[in-house]
């Protein structure tokens, strides 16, 4: 083959997610955006805060050579100063600039990270259910991607599974939370334990073993403690973006974060630099670097989602659907009503109803809603939702 394989493979297999999607824009023009109930991207519908706006406007007004140049590899001194002062103001912490790399989004932040982190042979792990891009990243530094599922009731780590699934090559977990499709937020004590049993197997392998943090959903909470993990874990990064706190996906803004605590400090940091710099990821726009560093501190407007979450939950417990009940993020993760978790798709599809099958996350049964959508969508789609239940209650489905 005149291409490389792998990369051919990545490109003819497409992302569940964004086939959905574009399925979902084709109906939507066909038969009216009305009557589609996309809920498969998490593709925030609320507006980007007034402060962004106000902090482009002030950037339009810089010497056009400045606003458009270069920055440094690693991102303006002067962003990574105010965030790591922003990360220090709520989690008691003392981080430098230096401590910060900017990236092109959490995409570019995990990816840099697991090149930074992995030699060829070595194991990852994921708690599944789990953002299917995982595996790419991880399969593209050279690593390989192991799979331990969360526990199947409450949806948080399973750590004695993840303690039977660590050997001598694993080098990394990787942690989301809140959590990525299903909405669970890793309790304190969850994630005490976590690194308890990571400390234990480092000392009886004699490896050193990475907590890899994937936090972009961390100011969508509702009510509930999300903890830094680098105060529970030394030998932590953490991925950051600002695609769903500031409403700013299409922008492609975030850090990764090596804490001055990580023993490996010292060698992550360039480590980390030489891996966007293998990867290209290097100097993450310019403009949205200084949008970051105007509204670093600049609340979400999560009373939306949390109206959106009440709709959804309320609307769909009524019709008979369970569900886990969603503490942080923008989804929900509801029960399929057949074990095939595809096949249930194809009938929520047919009624022009767009959830994500599980398939997609790493296990069966169950279907993402993505509530991050307007809130007449959600309103609307309840008939179908009626009907789908009614399909399987009369047998039809």
């Amino acid at each position: 083959m005149p291409v490389n394989q792998r990369s051919y493979e990545y490109g003819t297999s497409k992302s569940s997610i964004r086939e959905i999607a574009a399925y979902g824009a084709q109906r939507k023009a066909q038969i009216g955006a009305e009557k589609v109930f996309d809920f498969s991207l998490g593709n925030p519908s609320v507006p980007a805060p007034e402060e962004v706006r106000r902090s482009i406007e002030r950037s339009l007004e810089l010497p056009p050579v400045q606003l458009h140049g270069y920055t440094p590899a690693a991102g303006l001194v002067e962003v990574r100063q105010r965030v790591a002062e922003s990360l220090n103001r709520r989690f008691g912490c003392d981080y430098g600039a230096g401590d910060l790399y900017m990236t092109c989004g959490a995409a570019a932040s995990l990816s840099i990270s697991f090149n930074a982190l992995v030699d060829p042979g070595d194991e990852v792990i994921v708690i599944a259910p789990y953002f299917p891009e995982y595996r790419v990243w991880i399969q593209t530094a050279g690593a390989s991607c192991v799979e331990v599922m969360a526990d199947p009731q409450t949806f948080q780590v399973d750590t004695e599974a993840v303690c039977a699934a660590i050997t001598s090559r694993t080098k990394a977990v990787v942690v989301n939370s809140p959590n990525n499709p299903v909405g669970s937020v890793y309790s304190r004590q969850n994630l005490e334990e976590l690194a308890d049993v990571l400390r234990e197997r480092e000392s009886a392998l004699g490896t050193a073993i990475y907590l890899v943090s994937d936090e972009p959903y961390r100011e969508i909470s509702y009510g509930c403690e999300v903890p830094w993990i680098p105060s529970l874990y030394d030998r932590s990064v953490v991925c950051y973006s600002y695609s769903k706190s500031l409403s700013l996906p299409g922008e492609r803004v975030g850090w990764v974060l090596v804490p001055n605590t990580n023993p490996d400090h010292d060698e992550l940091v360039p480590a980390i630099a030489g891996a966007g710099r293998k990867l290209g990821f290097v100097c993450a726009p310019a403009l949205f670097q200084r949008v970051v560093m105007d509204c670093v501190d600049v609340p979400s407007d999560v009373a939306a989602y949390e109206r959106n979450r009440k709709a959804l939950t309320e609307g769909l417990s009524a019709l008979g659907y369970e569900y886990i009940e969603p503490q942080g993020a923008f989804y929900l993760w509801v029960k399929s009503l057949e074990p095939d978790a595809e096949a249930f798709f194809q009938k929520a599809k047919a009624l022009e109803l767009l959830p994500v099958p599980s398939n997609s996350f790493g296990c069966e049964g169950w279907v993402r809603v993505g509530y991050c959508v307007s809130h007449q969508t959600i309103v609307d789609s309840m008939p179908a939702w009626r009907r789908l239940a009614e399909q399987y209650a009369q047998g039809d489905a």
